[in-house]
């Protein structure tokens, strides 16, 4: 693929059709309205002039992390890339491919997958803030539905920028598709990309309703934002709010529980999903499970890392009911089975989930601890070890217990956007998990450098990150 400067995509998009530019840029994608577009191609002054049409440019959002940016289930997005790049996952697939090199620590700042990652983000924050200048001027479309989708931008385009800022450290936050402003963009510090995402996010809850859009958990609502706050403030170091977003969606049981079973927590109608992904067609199921599950040994791309299937404990239903073993006689390799729909069902069985409940008890647990509420962190962690079959944990100590949070986190979380390595980022012990088992391992690894091409282009970008 070509590599595209974000300054000139956005140069070119502002001059011809929305549809048009984005499958320009951007090989094998959709049409900006799909994926049940009837007009077909529409000029961008147009699309926000309908109601059905700014929904479906709306929709085309979600769409486009589903199949392309960060929170796709396919070999490009984060439950795979930094589940190699972690200690999740093994690769067996071919040496010349972009994952191996990431797999091993080899990247550079010419990688493809350091470039192409960069490009389709900033593509996607482009997308979403044309969205919201289109919609500002949308006099046709009925207020409460301006709000939502509105909302459902500012949503994505948080969103894109906090997994931007995870990978990449600090970088420009992007609000305007004017050319002029953002040909020179400079990066900016983390603590002021933090407070940009969640303005943007308290914006967004003012313009969103407490309840989903239809019947389906697969648009953003209130407590979307508030999950995804929570997750952003834990990140943030700030345990108070993190602990009270967290609560507003625990609490919340008319619309979420912890499934019991958990053979229940990834399908469709599952009360555990705060937000899901719902596949491009009738009947497909998820990315993930044609991604991760393999029926012949050795595995042909990839497989779960037998340190992860290992460190389980004992009658750990999570790992009887989420991860299988293929053997070959001699030798067993294991696969992720948390998604076990990996062909079409004639209906689909399982959305691809982007926020669930559990999580949102563990960053309770984490902010509670943090805070030296021992005794309320404990409720929350024994609440998910005891729903996979364990007994209480034995923590006592805050250091216990944080250590039993990243624990559970890794048993809970596994093989999902990338949970596992954002953690041992923040819990600080990516060396010491990682330089045992990754020889190329570096410090400086803990970011990707920034992409060299955009460097050369705007010079702005300076610093590179260290290392690179």
């Amino acid at each position: 693929m070509k590599t595209i400067n974000i300054q000139n995509l956005i140069h070119f998009i502002t001059v011809i059709a929305f549809a048009i530019l984005v499958s320009s840029f951007l090989l094998s994608c959709d049409d900006f309205l799909e994926p049940d577009d009837p007009f077909g191609q529409i000029p961008f002054q147009e699309i926000f002039e309908d109601e059905a049409t700014a929904t479906a440019a709306i929709t085309t959002l979600y769409a486009k992390l589903r199949d392309d940016v960060f929170l796709t289930g396919n070999s490009s997005g984060l439950s795979v890339q930094m589940g190699l790049y972690a200690d999740e996952l093994d690769f067996y697939g071919m040496p010349w491919e972009p994952n191996f090199e990431i797999y091993q620590h080899l990247i550079n700042a010419t990688h493809s997958t350091v470039q192409t990652t960069w490009n389709k983000a900033y593509n996607l924050i482009y997308m979403a803030n044309a969205a919201i200048e289109g919609l500002q001027g949308a006099n046709a479309i009925n207020e409460n539905l301006k709000n939502q989708l509105q909302g459902e931008a500012l949503f994505v385009r948080a969103f894109t920028h906090f997994n931007l800022m995870n990978l990449y450290g600090d970088i420009p936050y992007i609000t305007t598709t004017n050319y002029m402003v953002n040909k020179n963009v400079s990066r900016l510090p983390q603590s002021q990309v933090f407070e940009n995402i969640l303005t943007d996010l308290i914006e967004t809850k003012t313009l969103l309703e407490d309840n989903y859009i239809g019947p389906e958990r697969t648009r953003a609502n209130k407590p979307v934002i508030s999950a995804l706050m929570a997750r952003i403030l834990l990140y943030q170091g700030n345990w108070q709010e993190a602990e009270a977003e967290s609560n507003s969606v625990i609490n919340n049981t008319a619309l979420y529980s912890l499934e019991n079973q958990l053979e229940n927590e990834f399908l469709v109608n599952s009360r555990s999903a705060i937000l899901q992904f719902k596949p491009k067609n009738f009947g497909e199921n998820t990315h993930e499970a044609s991604t991760f599950i393999f029926g012949s040994v050795p595995p042909p791309y990839l497989a779960l890392t037998n340190s992860l299937v290992n460190s389980f404990e004992e009658n750990d239903l999570r790992k009887t009911q989420w991860i299988t073993e293929l053997s070959d006689g001699n030798q067993s390799w294991y696969h992720a089975n948390k998604y076990k729909a990996n062909t079409n069902t004639g209906m689909s069985v399982e959305y691809s989930i982007v926020i669930r409940l559990a999580e949102l008890y563990l960053i309770r647990a984490e902010a509670r601890a943090k805070q030296n509420n021992l005794s309320g962190a404990l409720q929350d962690i024994n609440t998910i070890r005891n729903r996979a079959g364990l007994n209480n944990t034995t923590a006592t100590s805050q250091t216990e217990i944080l250590q039993a949070i990243l624990n559970e986190r890794k048993w809970e979380l596994f093989t999902e956007q990338g949970h596992r390595w954002f953690d041992i980022k923040r819990f600080e012990v990516a060396g010491q998990i990682l330089a045992p088992i990754k020889p190329a391992w570096r410090e400086t690894n803990i970011l990707f450098p920034i992409p060299e091409a955009d460097i050369l282009l705007n010079p702005n970008l300076l610093p590179q990150n260290p290392g690179y």
